[in-house]
């Protein structure tokens, strides 16, 4: 078993590609190399996880809010620290949510409760080519995202023009003198650079070798204190990325055309919406991404899917009045709106 867990950790705004990396990954990942994925999406109702593609996959998801805000971070930090006394993976993949502040991600996997068990290797941004100006100019998260990153991934490059790309490009050397960068469609890119996946003798996680570290397992009580001291710091994390709320409805229909029409709906502040629709027996993934959409067959089977006929979309407060009166375009039903930074 190794001694160290090599984390990778995808970031990027909503809807950007980051779930796609993730499979890619997934496809290439060697079969004796124990993998753990952290998902961890914005909003009360999952979507992403059911996207991952592979069978067996050791998979936590995460949702209700980001993991970098104080709203989940204790079970964030909870996680990590079952992942470092029981299952100790070789490498651990974190899909973070569209909106989240990643900076305080390496001083969380330095805590001293995971006895340097985990070893940041790269964080990968991927930029919606087509939507990321538009995007920058209103959302902090964005800033925040570029900032911590080294290699990013301009993903989308068929649907932007040359202009844009290099506009895109441009605001990100404001954050870094030399970065890396990847132009591609489907986030294709050299994945064996960052794992060495044609080279089994390589492996920034592989000190199986070695001896585990004896140390005590923390008591429910213990790490509950822990965490409490540690929510206490005056130097945690604790702004929100930016003030987003998700609401989810739930579609009683029988023909695609009611999707489409709430989709042409909208309101432009509308950034985000996905799920689940099915008609004639067939299942279909909606995805919706500031302005453009799409709605697809899918070929995920039917047991794996938990929340059918459901649409997540994302926006500002004052979006959600417009988002209500599109849903009077058919069969949509509110099942709430969920802020995941409130103190409720």
């Amino acid at each position: 078993m190794a001694q160290t867990t090599g984390v990778y950790l995808i970031t990027g705004f909503l809807g950007s590609g980051k779930t796609t990396l993730l499979n890619r990954i997934l496809n290439r990942f060697p079969q004796d190399k124990k993998l753990t994925i952290l998902v961890n999406e914005f909003g009360e109702i999952g979507v992403d996880g059911t996207l991952v593609e592979g069978e067996d996959i050791d998979m936590m998801e995460i949702s209700k809010g980001s993991i970098f805000c104080v709203c989940v971070k204790t079970d964030f930090i909870k996680g990590l620290y079952e992942l470092s006394t029981t299952v100790k993976p070789d490498v651990m993949l974190i899909e973070s949510t569209g909106v989240a502040n990643p900076s305080d991600l390496k001083k969380d996997l330095m805590l001293p409760i995971f006895n340097n068990r985990f070893q940041f290797m790269e964080q990968f941004c991927i930029i919606d080519a087509a939507h990321f100006l538009d995007a920058y100019a209103v959302y902090a998260s964005l800033e925040k995202q570029i900032a911590s990153s080294s290699v990013f991934i301009i993903n989308k490059t068929d649907v932007a023009s040359a202009e844009k790309i290099a506009e895109t490009k441009k605001v990100i050397r404001q954050f870094h003198s030399d970065p890396t960068f990847f132009e591609t469609t489907y986030a294709d890119i050299p994945l064996n650079t960052f794992f060495g996946f044609d080279d089994p003798a390589v492996s920034a996680s592989d000190n199986s070798h070695l001896p585990d570290a004896e140390r005590p397992v923390l008591s429910d009580d213990e790490l509950e204190a822990f965490l409490d001291n540690l929510l206490d710091d005056p130097d945690l994390e604790i702004t929100p990325p930016d003030m987003l709320v998700s609401v989810a409805y739930h579609w009683t229909g029988d023909n695609l055309d009611e999707v489409r029409q709430i989709a042409d709906a909208l309101p432009a502040a509308v950034v985000r919406a996905k799920g689940f629709v099915q008609e004639n027996d067939e299942m279909h993934i909606f995805n919706f991404v500031m302005g453009d959409w799409t709605i697809e067959k899918t070929d995920i089977p039917d047991e794996d899917i938990t929340n059918k006929n459901i649409l997540v979309f994302i926006g500002p407060p004052d979006a959600m009045d417009g988002i209500e009166e599109a849903a009077k375009t058919g069969n949509w039903t509110n099942m709430g709106v969920y802020q995941p930074f409130s103190e409720d």
